[in-house]
């Protein structure tokens, strides 16, 4: 089975992604480019399947990478006890991605060893069912839960296959010194062993994901 000849893409766009810097700290800037794993996200946001892998492979960037400061106010339960406690929210501060576009590919590979073969029956292919259900989630606007550009408030304007009017900004060169690829150990189940990968190139608008 060729895993490869089934592939997936989307394209998605945005007023405000934040794809952190885990070095940044407590006031996170973001990556000019979305991560392994916000990549990875995006596509298992629209269909997820036990039997398949998606492994994100590169990004193009189509819109002008343009920083902005951003400012919330945090009321969850990682606060201080004396803040939660009096009912203060953090102030939250932020460098934001604005006005973001980015076509993002991936290709799918099947975890099942074999578990859908079934005597007297045709082998199935998992990768090819993702490929297909994908596809026809995206033409009719589903998905598992709504897709996000790193923090979940970020929510798209557009996701769905390739626009015509959409082009990669190829005047766009960046070096990456250290890039957070994974967060976890495997892709289901996993604990919490973040992977970097060092000097990554965005060339030309487009970033190679490495294995």
């Amino acid at each position: 089975m060729n895993e490869s000849r089934y592939e997936v893409s989307i394209e998605i766009a945005g007023p405000t992604a934040l794809f952190t810097r885990p070095d940044t700290g407590a006031a996170p800037v973001s990556y000019p480019a979305p991560t392994y794993s916000a990549a990875k996200g995006i596509f298992e946001a629209i269909l997820r399947l036990k039997s398949v892998e998606v492994r994100p492979t590169k990004v193009e960037i189509c819109a002008p990478v343009v920083y902005h400061g951003y400012t919330t106010n945090y009321g969850g339960p990682l606060r201080k006890p004396a803040n939660i406690k009096e009912g203060n929210s953090y102030q939250l501060i932020a460098t934001v991605l604005i006005n973001v576009c980015y076509r993002i590919y991936a290709r799918t590979e099947d975890v099942t060893a074999g578990a859908y073969k079934r005597d007297g029956m045709p082998p199935s292919n998992p990768c090819h069912e993702y490929q297909e259900r994908f596809f026809e989630r995206l033409d009719r606007s589903q998905c598992h839960e709504i897709p996000c550009l790193g923090w979940r408030e970020f929510v798209p304007s557009y996701v769905g296959r390739f626009r015509d009017a959409t082009c990669v900004k190829e005047d766009i060169n960046i070096e990456i010194p250290s890039m957070l690829h994974t967060v976890w150990d495997k892709p289901m189940n996993g604990k919490y062993d973040p992977v970097f990968r060092q000097d990554c190139q965005i060339t030309k608008g487009r970033l190679l994901y490495a294995e």
